[in-house]
């Protein structure tokens, strides 16, 4: 039983990091169609600003963490105005040839910086025990600050007038503009809001992952799966491709290995792909 209890559990956390780790994605790409292959290095940036906090100024780990998307807001200012807003209503193989190059000068960028293997932080707070097994009280908390998270942008964008403006600028930017909405305000909001989100998952996950500049390739694979697997419906979509694909990734790395496990979480993404082309959220009646 003890047994069980912890793989749910970890479960748990693992649905919780990729769906940290997906939602900057989920909103610029599932909102405003901009395939952002740089949104592994904004998870980079996000768990440098909060690593370099606790280490080089030495901010408790809960200030440090919040700072990470203020950062990449900043950083995410800047490339929307001087990279992605030109690319607005172009190809998507427009954006994602430029924000290919941004990957790999911000890569660059972070290696000349902090070195292929600069140290890391420790994971706060202690451990809960259950039975023979520990759990650290960390593990525990991601999955609650993600449910947070997801409330918190679901009533954005639902019950906000930002977010009516964001999705009607995303759906008819024309209409829009003849309405009287200053689309590109709008669309730098959301592009920051993506950026600062996926700050937030970086600084999130920086206490349980190995921080190198190579840290957001290891998730942006995952997360591009996550969000086209999860269909139009950006945040909710996002959410049961995150529950399916990380509880059946974890599940399989908990009895055979970790290769085995991202292998079966490629798997399931292809079949349901092939399945369901327009996504899991494809029928739904509310797109959100």
């Amino acid at each position: 039983m003890d047994e069980i209890i912890v793989i749910a559990l970890s479960a748990l956390t693992s649905i919780a990091i990729l769906m940290l780790t997906s939602l900057g994605l989920a909103v610029i790409f599932g909102l405003m169609r901009i395939v952002n292959m740089a949104h592994g290095e904004f998870l980079m940036i996000g768990a440098f600003t909060t690593t370099v906090a606790v280490r080089a100024a030495g901010f408790p780990i809960w200030l440090a963490i919040l700072c990470a998307p203020l950062v990449c807001a900043l950083v995410g200012v800047f490339v929307e105005l001087a990279f992605i807003r030109p690319l607005y209503r172009r190809r998507l193989i427009d954006t994602l040839l430029v924000t290919s190059g941004l990957s790999l000068i911000l890569y660059q960028i972070a290696i000349n910086v902090f070195g292929t293997s600069p140290p890391g932080i420790g994971t706060p707070g202690g451990f809960v025990e259950i039975g023979s097994y520990t759990v650290s009280h960390y593990s525990l908390f991601l999955p609650a600050v993600t449910v947070l998270i997801t409330v918190l942008l679901y009533a954005l964008f639902k019950s906000t007038r930002y977010g009516l403006l964001a999705r009607a600028a995303s759906d008819n930017p024309d209409m829009a503009s003849v309405l009287g909405v200053e689309v590109r305000r709008v669309n730098l909001s959301t592009f920051v809001l993506g950026c600062a989100l996926a700050g937030l998952g970086g600084g999130l996950i920086s206490p349980m992952v190995a921080v190198s500049p190579g840290v957001g390739q290891s998730y942006v694979g995952q997360a591009f799966m996550t969000v086209v697997t999860g269909g139009p419906a950006f945040l909710l979509g996002t959410l049961s491709a995150s529950t399916l694909l990380g509880g059946i990734a974890n599940i399989v790395s908990q009895l055979f290995t970790t290769l085995w496990g991202l292998t079966a979480l490629l798997v399931t993404a292809i079949v349901l792909v092939r399945l369901l082309p327009g996504g899991l959220s494809a029928n739904w009646s509310r797109q959100l």
